[in-house]
């Protein structure tokens, strides 16, 4: 068995000597587009930026992260209701998307054909980097790219070879903290925090808790990196961008 994802990193620097050709974006989104998805519906589309002024542009969107900052593409992959309601209306049905079921659907949709990119993209030996703050910012993105009413950024990917082709592995919980058989087996107290224990023991996470003044590693997550104020605020820009694209939650 290939066991090249036990060892996979996400990239954020690239190597600024080596340009990724527009005919291997295409390629690998040819491969990726064959991921599956609802109903063979596609509720999805990605705008591809080259151009530097253009990702120069797309920065601040994302807090100008390192990551797109010197990156030789950013993919910002789109949960599309345009195109499949005017294909329908075309055909003289109307459709019934525009709802929190035709927006689940479509945001599986749009996840399963980003990791399909990043998985084929990896394997060419390119380095990827998912940019989280896409549904910050969502308007603003929207603007930049000139989307039109029904498509809404879900996720970006970076990607260009990488400047450091030997990072290590991301740290990740161990596997029984995530799998459950037959039904879920939720733990004891006791039986949690020793699931954590490996991540908060992490040189790294020790650090990070160091710096902000915390406790432990719940803390600076909970507090510092994903405050519940800061999620809310972003939840009602993503609504009202969603309603003004005619999504109906």
């Amino acid at each position: 068995m290939n066991s090249y994802f036990s060892t996979r990193h996400t990239v954020r620097a690239y190597d600024p000597a080596r340009p990724v050709a527009d005919s291997l974006i295409e390629s690998l989104l040819g491969q990726a587009i064959h991921a599956a998805n609802t109903g063979n519906m596609q509720l999805y589309s990605v705008v591809v930026t080259r151009e530097p002024e253009r990702l120069a542009a797309l920065a601040p969107a994302h807090f100008s992260q390192p990551a797109i900052a010197n990156a030789k593409a950013a993919l910002t992959f789109c949960l599309d209701l345009n195109r499949f309601d005017r294909w329908c209306r075309l055909g003289g049905a109307e459709p019934g998307l525009s709802n929190l079921q035709g927006f689940t659907w479509g945001v599986i949709d749009t996840s399963l054909f980003a990791q399909q990119f990043c998985t084929v993209a990896e394997m060419e030996g390119l380095g990827t980097c998912y940019l989280g703050t896409t549904t910050y910012n969502a308007p603003m993105i929207a603007d930049l790219l000139r989307l039109p009413a029904g498509v809404i950024p879900v996720v970006t990917v970076t990607v260009g070879y990488p400047a450091n082709p030997d990072g290590g592995p991301t740290d990740r919980l161990p596997l029984k903290a995530v799998v459950h058989y037959e039904e879920y087996d939720n733990p004891s107290d006791t039986e949690l925090l020793g699931l954590y224990a490996p991540q908060e023991a992490l040189e790294s996470n020790r650090k990070f808790v160091a710096e902000n003044s915390k406790q432990n590693l719940a803390q600076v997550f909970a507090e510092v990196r994903y405050p519940r104020e800061q999620a809310e605020h972003f939840s009602r820009v993503y609504k009202e961008f969603l309603k003004s694209q005619g999504v109906s939650l």
